[in-house]
């Protein structure tokens, strides 16, 4: 809840679509910070109790009514989950300036999300020596080193079975937590939207002129997609995720290093899976989120030449991030890193021609809606992804299954390939 708030709160002082129309308005800048952070707040509680609506609904079921109460906690957690996004906005604007609080708050938002999940996966697997996060929670030490049932770090879980007493206690202070922060920071939003506003309009320092290296045309494009990649401050968030979430299975293969095969078997399937997941978003922002995409098209390069210069850029940085996973590894074994690393080429690859045959001319801030404009190429990557994974862990066991996935995996790409938009096959 608290990674979501977080970027939207901060995307509410960096749009600057409808900013010159609202402070021209008779409208008060305060209800509008009011509507804003109560419609972020809304849509982190909507989000909540669909997810965890099959839990809450079976226990309700199974075990009585009183397990609803569930409900009303997370929509509580979720209003103090804002009102503490909008206070460490606000923080990062009078400490860390406006041109960085975007850039500090997306690596916030990013860290936040997958540090819980992470944390506990690297506790089971320093403590156990296996990813099932499940089993520490179990422990006996951590048991005993638990707070007593009396103490109040307990009050949201009591909330949750249905307490009367804590339901109570928690809506007040989640809701009223939002209610106080609102009504005390509305006054500033106005302020810190122009300050946000004027960042793109900053000078920059001009430095001193660097001497031109000779480079090819394929070269130059290369440098242009990791520069776009470098500075585009709304994408952090959205992969550095997935990169974080390949820290548990590198800290596995280095406890379990020189022990047995075994571990690595584990690692293959999410190393694959992630290196798909996370080349398709790459390629959407290099083939279809071009920002120069009428500068590029007239340009005097071949657009065989430009896609080729794009599909390198992107498989790139998937070599750059998976490299130090794949020779993790290699130190256990040599032959289930080549698969491991054929697969990761595979998976990277098939994400990336997906995109490339349902591309389209989009603009780069509708990354996080990507999937909206193409369901057939959404489902496709994610299927192609998950074959894929399979048949890497399959090969790597010898098992002549692994033939099974491979044609799913195949048959998808088919698929998406017959689907794809006339004209922009490759």
């Amino acid at each position: 809840m608290l990674s979501q708030t977080m970027e939207s709160v901060t995307r509410a002082y960096y749009a600057r679509s409808d900013l010159d129309l609202v402070l021209s308005s008779p409208v008060s800048t305060r209800k509008l910070f009011a509507v804003r952070t109560t419609a972020v707040a809304l849509t982190s509680m909507l989000l909540a109790c669909l997810l965890a609506s099959p839990l809450i609904d079976v226990l309700a079921f199974r075990d009585g009514p009183h397990w609803l109460a569930a409900y009303l906690v997370l929509a509580a957690l979720a209003a103090l989950a804002t009102a503490l996004s909008v206070l460490m906005t606000i923080g990062l604007f009078r400490t860390a300036g406006p041109k960085r609080t975007r850039l500090i708050a997306q690596i916030i938002a990013g860290i936040v999300g997958a540090g819980f999940i992470i944390g506990i996966q690297a506790v089971a697997i320093l403590s156990i020596g296996n990813m099932d996060r499940f089993s520490v929670l179990h422990s006996p030490e951590l048991i005993a080193a638990a707070p007593s049932a009396q103490s109040l770090l307990w009050l949201p879980a009591r909330a949750v079975t249905g307490d009367p007493l804590a339901v109570v206690v928690i809506a007040v202070l989640g809701f009223g937590a939002l209610a106080l922060v609102v009504q005390r920071t509305s006054g500033s939003f106005a302020r810190y939207a122009i300050a946000a506003a004027g960042v793109s309009q900053a000078q920059v320092q001009q430095r001193p002129a660097k001497p031109f290296r000779k480079a090819s045309q394929r070269q130059a494009l290369r440098l242009k997609e990791w520069r776009l990649l470098r500075r585009d401050p709304w994408l952090l968030s959205q992969t550095l995720m997935q990169i974080l979430y390949l820290l548990p299975p590198a800290l596995l293969l280095w406890v379990s290093y020189g022990q047995s095969a075994g571990a690595s078997v584990v690692v293959i399937p999410v190393v694959v899976m992630a290196a798909g997941q996370l080349a398709g978003g790459l390629a959407w922002l290099a083939i279809s989120g071009e920002d120069a995409h009428d500068l590029v098209v007239t340009a005097p390069i071949k657009p065989r030449a430009v896609l080729i210069a794009k599909i390198e850029a992107v498989l790139g940085v998937i070599a750059v991030v998976f490299g130090p996973i794949l020779l993790l590894i290699g130190l256990g074994s040599l032959q289930l890193a080549a698969i491991t690393g054929a697969f990761v080429a595979i998976s990277a690859g098939s994400a990336t021609a997906i995109q490339l045959w349902f591309r389209a001319p989009m603009r780069r801030a509708m990354f996080r809606r990507r999937q909206v404009a193409s369901r057939a190429a959404t489902i496709s990557e994610a299927l192609s992804s998950i074959m894929w994974a399979g048949t890497a862990v399959l090969a790597a066991s010898e098992l002549w299954l692994a033939s099974i996935p491979a044609a799913f995996a195949a048959l998808t790409l088919l698929i998406a390939w017959a689907l794809s938009p006339k004209g922009k096959r490759v």
